[in-house]
């Protein structure tokens, strides 16, 4: 997961699989049936279910609100201000490399997006009843165009990981919850 987290799909070799896995050259097709490509998608599972839980964090909870959403956002930031992060999301990595061509790819990347999706309209939704966003706030649309701003300023942090830049884009998605 980590090689292809860092090299992305096309640039990882069965070399570099091989010393990531300890798995002898001529049996990494026996250890991984279907091969690198097989690998990658359990790398994108296994991805789905231990980094992304930790990114969205509180947001992933029943009672999150804005106030999560919002903190998923600074987190984002955050990450983007670090080395480590500024290789991104592997979800949003694989969007960008393969998900045009591969369509089992694609499906996960899109699963994570509605994911993504529900978390923050259900939170929008509760902000709504709480009062802490405008009433007439449409929750779904706003989580679209939020989870949309989150893939974006992962591909912006990536060539352009400059603080004040980062946070006007997320200030300015958050004008439309207010």
């Amino acid at each position: 997961m980590r090689r292809f987290w860092e090299r992305g799909y096309r640039a990882t070799s069965i070399e570099d699989l091989v010393k990531a896995t300890g798995v002898k050259p001529g049996s990494i097709y026996s250890a991984f049936p279907g091969g690198k490509r097989a690998l990658f998608l359990k790398s994108l599972e296994r991805y789905s279910k231990l980094v992304v839980p930790q990114k969205l964090g509180e947001l992933d909870s029943p009672d999150a609100s804005v106030a999560e959403v919002r903190g998923y956002f600074d987190g984002l930031v955050r990450d983007l201000l670090s080395p480590e992060g500024r290789q991104g999301c592997l979800l949003v990595n694989t969007a960008i490399e393969n998900a045009a061509e591969d369509d089992e790819a694609a499906a996960v990347v899109r699963g994570h997006l509605a994911r993504l999706e529900h978390c923050m309209t259900r939170a929008l939704t509760t902000a709504v009843r709480r009062g802490e966003a405008r009433a007439g706030l449409d929750p779904a649309g706003t989580a679209r165009l939020l989870v949309a701003t989150a893939q974006g300023l992962m591909v912006v942090g990536k060539a352009n990981p400059d603080e004040a830049v980062l946070r006007a884009i997320v200030d300015n998605a958050f004008a439309a919850t207010a």
